[in-house]
């Protein structure tokens, strides 16, 4: 037998005294990652929605049709509703408050009981007991049985018990919560990440009003203040996504149905846009990675348009076989299904698992397409030719892609000629830039550090994919030279669908490097918007940065500092001009492009790993992300310029 010296000689060193037991909440406080899945901004904002998720599941109970959130100043957060309000008598088992026990155990409250709520959401389950683990303090008030109950909490301890504090006409729950900043890394709540969520939930929810007020932006009348509702549910959330989009067919397809205490609900229009734009959700939850809801949904669009088509003689012309995909170009859809028992696949809840509910969804959406497309035959006509169209349009990106990909960038061979590579062949170890111009790019390559940084410049403005079809983009010598030198491909699986293959990618950083100016950004847009739509797991897989230049030089004398914005440039003034009382002498350079660097104040600002300030480009939400690329990037201007109008204040526009 061989030695191992790793293995202490006296076992004694481990034992019974060496294994830590949590009790309560402490395991959440330890280990917050575990629960909320980080303590940055999302898992700030994740706090939000484990207490919005249980007034939601009162209103899925159908005893809650109001919820409200108040951002304070003091980074505080309140979410209140009129549902029936958190029990607060003894429970029975552990001899406390109901309420104490919902506020400080975790997996415990009443989703568990399926007479008490049917279906519920919730993130990862954990509750609001966690988002009381991690804040400094919490107030729970709940008004239920004609009285005011209150319990106030520190790091998820009470701090004294459940006491009746008044009398009240009406039921629900107030919970306040101030997230502990020893564990939070971020405490500043973005209105936009909690107005986009609660605009999702009220388009989920039909009937069902939430309203946000941010007590940190003043109005005439008031606090800034935005109410969600929708009447039409996921009929208006689908119309809402395709405004910046052409229509094919003016009204939604829309499908409702209950099988097995399984609710579906589908809302999909056609538009003249090249892409497909499908989202899912299972009890509110949005299973990005999709699942047997979405399988049993492509089934049915698949199985009755390609029914139809050749019922109709339609594809008689067709020199080659019509593919699932094409069915779904230009599509937008949303998938909702109620499920009383979920089952999902990883900690993520982001793929649904359930087999019964592929049948129960294809069902649905079959008889549902069936009845339109025999009630509505000009409309049907419409997109059967749109499903030709993309069709060829796909042979013909087959055929375009071919060319692209005939060579492994690996070999050496077919590289794009104005790559600078780097010497790693560890793709880990590899990052490349992708620079805005020529000149640019010249300076780049010089200040670079050749073991590990690749350049590629890029020549003028990318062809803008939101409006060309997929064969057009392989025709563009610049994404042509971002397939060859990444080393990716677009291939289509067994059902005719477009996969990135990322196995050879050869950089694991692609920094976006352009200038600090308008036409700098217009470019980083268009190259994220075909990331987005043509490379979208280089995103969530963290591989895809922008750079961040300096915008000024402030000098005097030997001296000098590179200045990120307004505030930094005026620091720097302050503190050059406090040894004379006068600002003489200072001299500042403002950067309007990387070509006005030379190589080593680029290196030093921009390039250096140890100096260099990059933004990793994530997707918060999908749903969101899609619709803002094709406000931005689409045909419809009135979107376009509705959003300009409202955002113009937050731009830093040199004139």
């Amino acid at each position: 037998m061989s030695e191992n010296k790793n293995i202490p000689a006296n076992s004694g060193d481990y034992s019974a005294s060496n294994i830590t037991a949590l009790e309560g909440l402490e395991a959440v406080r330890k280990r917050p990652g575990m629960y909320i899945g980080s303590t940055d901004t999302k898992g700030l904002h994740h706090l939000v929605w484990e207490v919005v998720d249980n007034s939601i599941d009162e209103h899925l109970a159908g005893h809650c049709d109001t919820i409200d959130v108040f951002i304070h100043t003091n980074k505080s957060i309140t979410v209140t509703d009129n549902g029936r309000g958190i029990p607060t008598g003894m429970h029975q088992k552990l001899q406390k408050s109901a309420l104490e026990v919902v506020m400080t155990v975790l997996h415990a409250g009443g989703k568990f009981d399926k007479d008490t709520y049917k279906v519920s959401g919730g993130l990862h389950g954990v509750g609001v007991s966690c988002v009381n683990a991690l804040s400094s303090y919490l107030r729970a008030e709940v008004h239920r049985d004609g009285k005011v109950f209150e319990q106030e909490y520190s790091e998820g301890k009470p701090q004294g018990d459940v006491k009746v504090i008044g009398k009240s006409d009406k039921t629900g729950t107030n919970i306040t919560f101030q997230p502990d900043p020893t564990i939070m890394t971020e405490l500043d709540y973005k209105y936009e990440t909690l107005a986009t969520r609660l605009r999702e939930l009220s388009f989920l929810n039909a009937g069902l009003t939430l309203r946000l007020i941010d007590e940190r932006q003043k109005e005439d009348d008031g606090f800034k203040t935005e109410t969600f509702h929708s009447e039409g549910g996921l009929k208006e959330f689908v119309q809402f996504l395709d405004a910046s989009r052409t229509k094919l067919i003016n009204d939604p397809i829309h499908v409702t149905n209950r099988e097995d205490n399984v609710e579906v609900e589908v809302a999909m229009q056609y538009n003249t846009g090249y892409s497909e734009n499908i989202y899912s959700f299972v009890n509110n939850i949005n299973t990005r990675e999709g699942g047997t809801h979405v399988n049993g949904y492509r089934r049915a669009v698949n199985r009755l348009f390609k029914q139809y088509g050749e019922d109709n003689g339609m594809f008689k012309k067709l020199k080659f076989t019509i593919s699932g995909e094409d069915f779904r170009e230009g599509l937008t859809a949303i998938i909702s299904v109620k499920v009383p028992e979920p089952q999902f696949k990883g900690q993520t809840k982001g793929e649904l698992g359930n087999a019964e509910v592929t049948g129960i969804v294809s069902r649905a959406v079959g008889d549902s397409l069936k009845a339109y497309l025999e009630e509505n035959p000009k409309q049907a006509k419409k997109i059967i030719e749109k499903v030709i169209l993309a069709a060829t349009a796909r042979h013909a990106a087959r055929k375009a892609r071919e060319m692209v990909q005939r060579k492994s960038p690996l070999t050496g061979v077919g590289l794009p000629g104005k790559l600078a590579d780097c010497s790693s062949k560890d793709p880990v170890a590899s990052e490349i830039f992708l620079v805005e111009g020529d000149s640019a790019g010249g300076t780049a390559k010089q200040g670079r550090d050749r073991k590990f940084q690749a350049i590629l410049p890029l020549r003028g403005k990318i062809l803008n994919v939101e409006k060309a079809m997929e064969h057009k983009i392989y025709d563009n010598e610049e994404i042509k030279n971002i397939f060859t030198a990444l080393g990716v491909s677009i291939q289509e699986d067994d059902e005719g669908n477009r996969v990135l293959n990322i196995e050879k990618l050869r950089y694991h950083k692609i920094v976006i490097m352009c200038d600090a100016d308008v036409d700098g950004s217009h470019i980083s847009t268009l190259i994220l918007t075909f990331f987005f739509r043509y490379m979208r797991p280089l995103i969530e897989k963290g591989c895809i940065y922008i750079a961040q230049p300096p915008l000024y030089m402030v000098k005097k004398g030997k001296q000098f500092r590179y200045c990120w914005n307004e505030e930094e440039r005026i620091a720097a003034v302050d503190g050059y001009s406090k040894g004379t009382g006068s600002d003489s002498g200072i001299k500042i350079q403002r950067y309007k492009g990387l070509g006005e660097m030379n190589a080593e104040q680029l290196w030093e600002t921009t390039m250096n790993p140890d100096e260099r300030i990059l933004r990793q480009v994530t997707i918060e939400d999908v749903v969101e992300s899609d619709r803002i690329f094709s406000m931005l990037m689409g045909d419809e201007v009135p979107p376009r310029r509705a959003f300009i109008e409202a955002n113009a204040k937050y731009a830093n526009v040199d004139i």
